[in-house]
């Protein structure tokens, strides 16, 4: 047997497993009238809600999980990208000139640890439209961890590669661009993954309060609207599926030769 095969039957058998054990916790109370609308849906029932949410419904252009999770995922990756174009080279900047760190990271460490909830009333004051609002807190949840990984990638760069470079000539913008960015790469792709992670949280969340669409504004309407669970696990899993894939994504950046490089000498 392959080793793809490998890696595609063993996450298969846990989620086989889980969802026999999913069906046998739930299959018995969905018989019984009286918890039908506080118990949690079966796995057919939850098949059928997203039967349900893929439906185009009259007036709609699109079914709502469709319309739904682009716009969640347009928010988050715009919001992504103009952290990576700010925080990548600040991070940067800061892992190379001490001057640079001494002055920056202070009010970096201030900022990184407030929650990116605490940011909606400070959006919902400073953008009266959803995607502006979103797109901000997504920017100020991931441009923390991508500058600090960016930052201590160069402060962890081992010295001997940098006096090696010297030896040969290599200084200036050359050792930077031959050494010091392909051997931080690793860590700054580890940085974008966490960053990503954190950015497709705090989406959902910022939905369910301060947008009126995206996947977390479709359960809070499951919840509130119709109450109906199905729906609501239905959302949760598209929500797990998307993070998954957005994960899958960043990661094959590592194929890139340069990142190679840095694996390969900090390995």
């Amino acid at each position: 047997m392959s080793s793809r095969w490998k890696k595609v039957i063993a996450p298969v058998a846990v989620a086989a497993v889980l969802v026999a054990l999913w069906h046998l916790l739930t299959y018995g109370a969905a018989n019984e009238p009286a918890i039908a609308k506080t118990r949690f849906p079966t796995p057919w029932e939850v098949v059928l809600g997203f039967k349900h949410l893929l439906t185009t419904r009259p007036g709609e252009k699109a079914p709502q999980l469709v319309s739904s999770t682009v716009a969640s995922v347009f928010r988050v990756m715009a919001g992504f990208n103009l952290a990576m174009l700010l925080g990548i080279p600040l991070g940067l900047l800061m892992g190379w000139y001490a001057g640079t760190y001494r002055a920056l990271n202070p009010l970096v460490q201030l900022l990184r640890p407030i929650s990116p909830i605490a940011w909606i009333p400070i959006a919902i004051l400073m953008f009266k439209n959803d995607e502006p609002r979103s797109i901000f807190l997504i920017f100020v949840s991931t441009i923390f961890p991508i500058t600090t990984a960016a930052a201590a990638a160069v402060q962890n760069i081992p010295q001997v590669y940098i006096r090696s470079a010297a030896n040969f000539g290599c200084d200036g913008w050359s050792l930077f661009k031959k050494v010091v960015l392909p051997a931080s790469l690793p860590q700054i792709l580890t940085g974008l993954r966490l960053a990503l992670g954190v950015g497709w949280i705090v989406i959902v969340a910022a939905e369910m309060i301060a947008v009126r669409s995206g996947l977390g504004r479709l359960i809070q309407d499951a919840r509130d609207a119709t109450g109906r669970l199905d729906l609501i696990v239905a959302t949760m899993i598209t929500i797990g599926a998307i993070g998954i894939g957005l994960d899958a994504l960043v990661r094959r950046l590592e194929n890139v030769d340069q990142i190679k490089w840095g694996y390969a000498k900090r390995g």
